[in-house]
């Protein structure tokens, strides 16, 4: 059929007007029933009339992935003051509908709702007005939902808050989701900001309080708070009087006003020009507290952080000797290094094995549980060096308090006058230092290989030159106190070093750092970076060839979920590994301390293990059997990515072969039935295990307990079970609200641990498996009970 060219123009300009429709379905701030909108890096957003204001997808910097939300159009910055309860960051593809009936409807990819504005019947049109309000109007001409009555961390102009309303901050700058600090008008007229349990959502002690509750006559307590059109926020009085917040503090002109609680706790009001300039930005109104760092339940920093006021702004550094628990959480809790023990008969010989950091001008206020009055610097120092309780001791006008860990509301000022000792064991070598990024690491005592911290993201190329960059610096260049390297190797091209020089490297193999089956670990010096060197032990009689095996197979493995080797001692008897070393320990020590980990990062470590586990069965030329997988078998690097350790001890795997016979190997706890049975072993074993950990993991309790007769008993994996059976996952995790809120990747992971555990190793599931069920790639089916088959009925089929 002959078309008329003279068309083509008509029908592209048809098909663009028709495409923006599709895209936008607004006409003057109008959003039709059934518009949508989908996350792509250029999606227009529906705009106010004004267009000042814009609701749509917002491409966060820095980070991979869209916020729904309302942002000032406008202005350079397009601060964003609206997002939905939880801050869900989505992919590429997601969708935000209007639909009637439902409201506003946000959906992943995959089609599937993650959040809604609720049931909205007889639903006629939505808009975004001139105030930053997005509203969605009924039938009837009136308004159904608005944005306004569901705040993020944001209040504007217009905008009230009555009796009973709240916000809350974020978590930090660049995470949405809900922060610690509170913003509530209470009931009785105050306005306050308190500190609150982010899994449970309970306040905890204000740290400030308006005033605006009259206890003898009601009529004077607060009943709204107003932020007018002018820009002004003030407590309206049920008689109708006003107690300002904002005074006469804002400039004249044309300007935008927002009130943030910002992720640090500090409650702000903000201006900014509507007609910028080059170089203009937010300006500070007024503020409240005016110190966060002094106030005695703000909480400013988590456990045993520090905060320092910076231009009347709070900071948050973990002290020498910690680091962040959750590295992007700079003002979260911080993770000791040393925790004192009494287990360790440390109170008879503590100047012997301890010293002190000394900080200036820092304290912990509420963390004494002994005080000495009077006390010189010496005897405060003797007395805490002594005592297995204390951490800390905190020195000032002849007067000494020690501390117990967790350190708690610590702040650091010039004016405070005060001396904080820390307490470190000597053996541990030099203890990381302060940095800005508030982790506790001093860049000199980093681990051997930075590989894993720097190179997130980078491509294989850049890994494979910037290794070959480290192993030129630290292996084959001659500086004095450097080990000299031996040109020969074992079919590697590892450095090989001489037995001397391990023996200075490791000031004659004084820090042990742990102790395993094939033998013991210790700290060194590699030139100016730190070490683990393992001392391997002649335990089995084949052990000259499973060091050759180590040697040629780990060489040639490389992956991040597993300890990098960097070099070798094979002096006859004498054989030792050189590995890189984990600053945050095993994961034993990481599950089974002093303070539980965050579910978010008990998930994360686990799937490091499986794509690890992965990589050794799968992935890599030489296919490995780890044989031993535990926690003390899983180390973290500085940024708690799981590294697995000590693979390549047991019996290689080559390509062409899938099972092996063997003596039992690993650990009790952890053992796959068929080492007890005269069956080959296959990789299922470590699938076991692997599985155990995983429990271990989810509920933070080990997996061997020991009765009154010192009998080990394994007991977890049939708590599991018994918990799965009975619905009753909050007992298994010990009501970690945390992972309870995350109730679907909880019983995803609880049930994947238990198809890992099953009797019959046909019945587990391959490690690629268990990663793809763990990320949600593929359903998992119920598990059936992993009792013990007999051994007649066992199955050695694959």
């Amino acid at each position: 059929m002959h078309f008329p060219m003279a068309l083509v123009p008509i029908c592209l300009i048809s098909l663009s007007i028709l495409l923006h429709y599709v895209a936008a379905q607004q006409t003057n701030g109008s959003v039709s029933v059934g518009a949508s909108l989908t996350a792509t890096p250029n999606a227009k957003p529906w705009l106010s009339s004004s267009g000042e204001f814009a609701f749509g997808f917002k491409q966060l910097q820095g980070r991979d992935g869209f916020l729904l939300s309302i942002w000032y159009e406008k202005i350079p910055d397009q601060t964003i003051i609206w997002y939905p309860d939880g801050g869900l960051i989505m992919s590429t593809g997601s969708k935000v509908d209007l639909v009637d009936g439902r409201g506003l409807v946000l959906s992943d990819p995959q089609g599937k709702e993650v959040w809604s504005s609720g049931s909205i019947s007889d639903l006629a049109y939505g808009y975004i007005n001139d105030t930053g309000n997005f509203v969605i109007v009924g039938s009837n001409s009136r308004n159904i939902w608005e944005s306004f009555d569901h705040p993020a961390d944001t209040l504007l102009p217009t905008q009230v808050m009555a009796r009973g309303g709240e916000i809350n901050s974020k978590m930090s700058k660049t995470n949405y989701t809900g922060g610690k600090f509170q913003l509530r008008l209470l009931q009785d007229g105050n306005l306050v900001l308190n500190t609150r349990d982010v899994f449970t959502d309970t306040p905890d002690n204000a740290y400030y309080i308006s005033g605006t509750r009259d206890a003898d006559n009601s009529s004077n307590s607060g009943d709204q708070l107003i932020f007018d059109p002018k820009g002004y926020m003030y407590i309206l009085r049920r008689n109708g009087e006003r107690a300002n917040l904002t005074g006469d503090s804002l400039p004249s002109g044309d300007y935008y006003h927002r009130a943030t609680l910002d992720s640090d706790g500090v409650f702000t009001q903000y201006y900014h020009p509507k007609n910028p300039t080059d170089g203009t930005s937010w300006e500070i109104a007024w503020f409240v507290p005016e110190n966060m760092c002094r106030t005695s339940d703000g909480k400013a920093c988590g456990l045993n952080n520090v905060c320092i006021l910076d231009n009347n702004r709070p900071t948050c550094e973990c002290p020498r000797g910690f680091s962040l628990l959750d590295p992007n959480s700079r003002n979260g809790d911080c993770k000791p290094y040393f925790t004192p023990s009494c287990d360790e008969g440390e109170s008879n010989n503590g100047e012997d094995v301890f010293d002190f950091i000394e900080l200036t001008n820092t304290d912990w206020p509420g963390s004494d549980f002994v005080s000495l009055n009077p006390s010189d610097e010496q005897t405060c120092r003797t007395s805490c060096l002594k005592d297995c309780f204390c951490a800390v001791a905190i020195y000032r006008d002849n007067r000494c308090w020690k501390k117990q860990l967790p350190l708690t509301n610590g702040y650091k000022d010039p004016a405070y006058n005060v001396k904080a000792l820390l307490k470190f064991r000597k053996f541990d070598g030099p203890v990381p230092g302060e940095n800005k990024s508030g982790t506790g690491e001093d860049k000199s005592e980093k681990s051997l290989i930075l590989v894993g911290s720097v190179l997130l993201g980078a491509s294989v190329l850049v890994i494979v030159v910037l290794i070959g960059v480290i192993y030129v610096h630290l292996f084959k260049t001659k500086k004095k106190g450097t080990p000299l390297l031996s040109s020969a190797t074992v079919e590697t091209n590892l450095p090989r070093f001489t037995y001397q020089e391990l023996v200075e490297a490791t000031n004659g193999f004084k820090y042990e750092l742990g102790k395993g089956a094939f033998g013991t670990v210790y700290k060194g010096e590699i030139g100016t970076k730190v070490a683990a060197i393992k001392k391997l032990e002649t335990v089995v009689q084949d052990g000259q060839k499973e060091f050759i095996t180590e040697v040629n197979t780990i060489a040639r493995t490389h992956h991040k979920n597993l300890v990098q080797l960097l070099g070798y001692c094979d002096a006859g008897e004498k054989r030792l590994l050189i590995y890189e070393y984990m600053a945050n320990g095993t994961l034993a020590d990481f599950l089974f301390g002093g303070m539980r980990p965050s579910w978010k990062q008990r998930s994360y470590i686990a799937l490091g293990v499986a794509k690890g586990l992965t990589y050794l069965h799968e992935e890599c030329s030489n296919q490995i059997i780890h044989c031993d997988i535990k926690p003390q078998n899983i180390l973290l690097d500085d940024y708690y990515n799981a590294k697995i350790a000590d693979f390549g001890l047991a019996k290689l795997l080559l390509i062409n072969q899938s099972r092996t016979n063997t003596g039992i190997r690993g650990t009790k706890g952890y053992i796959a039935p068929e080492w007890f049975r005269n069956t080959p072993v296959t990789f299922k074993v470590d699938v076991y295990s692997f599985g155990v950990l995983l429990l271990e993991i989810i509920s933070c309790r080990k997996s061997v307990v020991f009765d009154d007769d010192a009998e080990d008993v394994a007991v977890l994996t049939d708590m599991a079970w018994d918990c799965h059976q009975d619905g009753r996952l909050d007992a298994f995790v010990e009501n970690d609200l945390e992972a309870l809120d995350d109730l679907e990747k909880l019983t995803t992971f609880m049930m994947v641990g238990l198809w890992c555990v099953q009797e019959n190793p046909s019945l587990r599931p391959t490690m690629k498996k268990v990663i793809q069920m763990l990320e949600g790639g593929i359903e998992v089916t119920e598990p059936p009970c992993p009792c013990p088959l007999s051994v007649t009925s066992f199955s050695s089929s694959n």
